[in-house]
């Protein structure tokens, strides 16, 4: 089977093609010649995912799948959400936002936060939602050199390191992403054409 991950980040496209099995080829944007910047204009992580993948699938005509991410924070009603990517502002920037929210969480003592990924497949003419979430605490500062994004100073619950200590197959067995990928994977293995 033949599935398209709509996004262009390489980081994504390698944790996600590690997780699935063999009998599905993932294609990236590239693969497809796509190089189209696919707005997020949607104000949930619902809207986000189901936007990226019905643009693929409409233009393109493939089966494809597309996430979106969002920390977060419960002292700060819940941001930066499905403003994540860009909480710093434009272009995106890991450590601006970082950095952004570090400050926005000085000398606050409740720093518990969950990543949540969604992920929307649009597979033979269907729609299907599939969510991961993972809980945490930010860290006072960035701890680690592997991953993306916030992972630097995201520490899962029952874990010690952030996720920017951990090799990837830990992450991608606990990460919000991780637990997404999974259920998706599993029903995938379970679909019948």
């Amino acid at each position: 089977m033949k599935l398209v991950f709509a996004t262009n980040n390489q980081n994504k496209l390698k944790e996600v093609q590690d997780m699935l099995p063999n009998s599905i080829e993932l294609l990236s944007l590239k693969d497809i010649n796509c190089f189209d910047e696919i707005d997020e204009t949607e104000t949930t992580l619902q809207g986000n995912a189901r936007l990226k993948a019905d643009y693929i699938t409409s233009k393109y005509g493939y089966n494809c799948f597309a996430d979106d991410t969002g920390l977060e924070v419960k002292s700060l009603n819940g941001k930066p959400g499905v403003y994540s990517a860009r909480f710093a502002g434009e272009p995106s920037d890991s450590e601006k936002n970082m950095q952004k929210l570090l400050s926005e969480l000085n000398g606050i003592e409740n720093r518990s936060a969950q990543f949540r990924t969604v992920v929307a497949l649009n597979l033979n003419n269907e729609n299907y939602l599939f969510e991961g979430i993972c809980k945490g605490d930010i860290l006072h500062h960035k701890q680690g050199e592997k991953g993306f994004g916030y992972d630097p100073i995201f520490k899962p619950l029952g874990y010690d390191a952030s996720f920017a200590e951990m090799s990837s197959a830990t992450k991608n067995k606990i990460s919000h992403r991780g637990i997404a990928i999974q259920k998706l994977v599993a029903f995938l293995k379970n679909f019948r054409e």
